[in-house]
C-alpha cells in the first residue's frame, strides 16, 4: 500500500489567501475555487463585482485540472487546434485556461481554478496560490 499526500484545510486556506493577494495586487476581481484530487470542491470564493457565472467556471476549471492532472489550458489548446471532439466529453467542462493542478512528488493532490479576468491572468493567480504552499 502506498501513502499519498493530501491537501489539509490549512493548505487550502493558505492557497486561497495567496491567490486572493495576487488578484488584489493587480486589481483583479475573480472567483477562486480549490478542489481535491477527485475534483471535489474544497473552497469557493467570489470577490466583489465578479459576474455570477464565474462561480460555475472557476470550479469547472479546477475540476478539469485535477482530473486531467494537467493545466486546463491543454484542453483549450487542443480544441483551438481543431480537435473539437473534446467538447463532447461530459465529465469535464472547464476546458479553458485558468485551472492549474497541485502536484506534489509527481502526484496530483488537487487543483486551483480561477475565473474573472483574462485566462492567462486567471492561471497566474492560481499559480501564485499554489506557490504559497511551496509547490
Amino acid at each position: 500500500m502506498k501513502t499519498k499526500a493530501v491537501l489539509e484545510f490549512a493548505d487550502v486556506k493558505t492557497i486561497a489567501a495567496a491567490a486572493e493577494a495576487e488578484a488584489l495586487k493587480n486589481n483583479w476581481a475573480v472567483t477562486i475555487a480549490i478542489v481535491d484530487d477527485g475534483g471535489h470542491l474544497l473552497w469557493l470564493q467570489r470577490m466583489d463585482g465578479v459576474p455570477a457565472v464565474s462561480a460555475h467556471i472557476a470550479p469547472a476549471k479546477a475540476h478539469t485540472a485535477a482530473l486531467g492532472r494537467r493545466e486546463s489550458k491543454i484542453y483549450e489548446d487542443v480544441i483551438n487546434q481543431g480537435r473539437t471532439s473534446f467538447l463532447s466529453v461530459s465529465a469535464i467542462g472547464g476546458m479553458l485556461e485558468g485551472g492549474v493542478p497541485i502536484l506534489k512528488d509527481g502526484q496530483c493532490i488537487g487543483a486551483v481554478g480561477v475565473s474573472g479576468v483574462k485566462s492567462a491572468e486567471d492561471a497566474q493567480i492560481a499559480r501564485a496560490g499554489i506557490a504559497a504552499i511551496g509547490l
